[in-house]
């Protein structure tokens, strides 16, 4: 696999094939993936770049070159798969379009990432995480649902866009690889994080319904729920709004409360929204009563309902779940040590899948590469020497 992608999407993308066995080769422009940059770094390489780029090997070359656009020619020429995620027509430019290596290598499967796909009239807007996700509903969801709480508006903290996209793109090139076994057909596949975030918003039906639902909740109220405190300061989620009828129901169950039925204030979902402060009071009052989160659950349970503690990432990682997962993997930090880093959320009955690998310097693989396309040691040192090929610790 060529991956000619930077940064998040693309390089979460292609992560996501190496850890399930593709050989992946990442090409580097001389100015580096700005994902390098990200925060905190260790032996000076950034573990961000280390999260989304670990076990590829990394070719690090100028393509404004003709020699430099040789050598990825035949890269190219080998692979099954190329991913990419730069502003649509930029590798065109370098002759790296999908009708460019198509026409070299007709069963290519070519995935593009881009913020607004690769021929719509929205084609040429940079496009990151935060702007996408304001575009697309998620910010404006994120306003709603805090409303007055907010200090000052803001989006959500993570780069959903970037991430959810990189999973499209995985899912598009195991169907396109499916579709090339039975047809020997390579393709082009556009995906769009635009799209993508309005495909995984899972209240999108609901809201561009425009039913007016009463005061209840849309899309089973998961959307809805609140934050609890128990006496010993641990918070929790209960994931269900207690204002959706189905759930208000089982609120009262779970705390043996049948006269929260009957009374006036909760009648209705819109009741109940108005009267939400003194309903969430009984609940926390309720939950105070417990010695511990082991007891609640139980409790919550029995309703049908599911409790979460909220935790830290440095608190989850070590409960006994994610030792038993082994949602946790230690990789080469490439100055004596190892650095935690997420581990894979596949557990295969039959396949084995490949170690965590290491993150690579830039450039650290050009002779490795380049001596598996045959070129000589001495026509390397050449290209080295000109700059065409680049390596930097």
């Amino acid at each position: 696999m060529v991956d000619f992608t930077r940064v998040l999407a693309g390089p979460h993308c292609t992560k996501a094939l190496r850890d399930l066995g593709a050989d992946v080769t990442k090409i580097e422009p001389p100015s580096g993936d700005i994902g390098r940059a990200g925060l905190p770094y260790v032996g000076g390489m950034g573990l961000y770049f280390v999260q989304q780029n670990a076990g590829k090997r990394n070719l690090s070359i100028d393509l404004n070159y003709a020699e430099g656009r040789e050598i990825v020619a035949r890269l190219c020429k080998d692979a099954d798969v190329i991913v990419e995620n730069f502003r649509p027509g930029t590798l065109a430019r370098f002759g790296f379009s999908y009708d460019d290596v198509r026409a070299f290598n007709p069963g290519i499967i070519y995935v593009s990432l881009s913020g607004y796909g690769q021929s719509t009239s929205w084609r040429n807007r940079p496009a990151f995480a935060p702007t996408v996700q304001a575009e697309t509903g998620l910010t404006s969801i994120v306003q709603d649902h805090f409303g007055e709480a907010l200090s000052e508006p803001r989006g959500d903290s993570c780069s959903h866009a970037d991430v959810y996209t990189g999973l499209q793109g995985v899912i598009a090139v195991l169907a396109a690889l499916q579709h090339r076994n039975r047809t020997g057909e390579g393709q082009h596949i556009d995906v769009s994080m635009a799209a993508t975030m309005l495909s995984v918003n899972e209240r999108a039906g609901a809201m561009m319904s425009g039913i007016d639902t009463d005061g209840e909740p849309i899309a089973l109220s998961a959307n809805e729920s609140h934050i609890f405190e128990m006496s010993d300061g641990v918070r929790l989620t209960i994931a269900a709004s207690p204002i959706y009828s189905p759930m208000f129901t089982r609120y009262c169950a779970m705390m043996r409360r049948s006269d929260l039925l009957v009374d006036p204030r909760y009648a209705t979902a819109s009741l109940r929204r108005q009267n939400l402060a003194p309903l969430l009071a009984e609940i926390r009052a309720w939950i105070t009563t417990f010695e511990n989160l082991e007891q609640l659950q139980a409790q919550v349970s029995e309703a049908g309902l599911a409790v979460g503690r909220v935790r830290t990432v440095n608190e989850f990682v070590e409960t006994e779940w994610a030792r038993e997962w082994n949602a946790v993997v230690e990789v080469d930090d490439r100055a004596g040590g190892l650095v935690r880093m997420p581990g894979n959320p596949w557990i295969f009955s039959r396949s084995e899948l490949p170690s965590p690998g290491m993150p690579a310097y830039q450039g650290e693989h050009n002779e490795d590469v380049l001596g598996q396309l045959d070129f000589a040691p001495a026509r390397i040192k050449d290209l080295q020497q000109r700059n065409i090929l680049l390596s930097r610790r």
